[in-house]
């Protein structure tokens, strides 16, 4: 078990590595232009929604507490709110509609021309992601989606779409939270001592 062991780890180390190769690749525009249309949208008064299911929405939660708290630099705080946290608006919407609708409803009572909704879905087709995504296109909102499936419904419709293409959901995931992580000191260096 050992030697299983030890090449089943090299192996997820291996796509975690290639993945990274991939990032700096083809993703350094991408999380450029996220985080440029954050700082645009939050200088306008704008505000940033997220939302994604699981460990997505973890991902929005950490996202969020980055950007209302701080992630290094002590500055103001900045607008924003993980659509993934507010027990009661989502069980009484999943309970009197559908857990499809839990992040369009918020989106309809929230989300304004001019913010951003950041829309999290490794499979890119997670159908409440892509109701939310939808109306807040809509409603004016710009998109900005993390996926991990090309070509998915989610990157089609999105302004902004950071693939990190795997078949594997952890991998993904993986380099999310890196490219979130970067975004949220971009963002962050543009309201330093404000």
């Amino acid at each position: 078990m050992g030697e299983q062991m030890d090449r089943q780890i090299r192996d997820i180390i291996d796509a975690h590595k290639e993945m990274i190769a991939e990032l700096e690749r083809s993703g350094v525009d991408t999380i450029a232009a996220a985080a440029e249309a954050i700082v645009k949208s939050l200088n306008s008064g704008g505000r940033l929604y997220i939302c994604g299911n699981g460990g997505s929405a973890a991902d929005a939660q950490h996202i969020a507490g980055e950007f209302i708290g701080k992630f290094k630099d002590k500055r103001m705080a900045l607008p924003a709110l993980a659509l993934t946290t507010d027990t009661s608006v989502i069980t009484s919407i999943a309970n009197d509609d559908s857990f499809e609708t839990v992040f369009a409803r918020q989106v309809e009572a929230l989300v304004n021309k001019g913010d951003i909704l950041w829309a999290i879905s490794t499979s890119g087709i997670s159908s409440n992601v892509i109701a939310a995504a939808a109306l807040a296109k809509k409603k004016g909102a710009t998109i900005l989606a993390f996926t991990g499936r090309k070509n998915s419904p989610l990157e089609q419709m999105s302004d902004i779409c950071l693939c990190a293409d795997n078949p594997s959901t952890a991998r993904s995931q993986e380099i999310h939270q890196l490219a979130y992580h970067i975004i949220c000191k971009l963002v962050e260096q543009n309201f330093a001592d404000s």
